[in-house]
């Protein structure tokens, strides 16, 4: 599980990431590329990490459910995700 302060970190990201996209656009469009310097880093999305909605773990995240794949496994075994089930033949 990531520190508090990861997920912290990441959250105030995609808060600001939110808050400027709309400012973003109209400057990358109008090629005000001085005023985009500008703005803060963590505004760009660029600088956003996909991470586990559960656990804030980076690595093996998976798109279509947001989750890692440690999380999703945990889930799937439980019965929790409605349609996924463990294959066998």
């Amino acid at each position: 599980m990531a520190k508090k302060s990861i997920k912290a970190r990441q959250a105030k990201r995609e808060r600001m990431v939110a808050h400027y996209a709309e400012k973003r656009a109209a400057l990358k469009a109008a090629g005000d590329y001085a005023a985009l310097d500008a703005l803060p880093r963590n505004s760009s999305a660029v600088r956003l990490k996909n991470r586990c909605q559960l656990t804030g773990r980076p690595r093996g995240y998976m798109r279509h459910f947001g989750i890692s794949r440690v999380s999703f496994r945990d889930m799937a075994s439980y019965g929790k995700i409605p349609g996924v089930t463990k294959a066998s033949w």
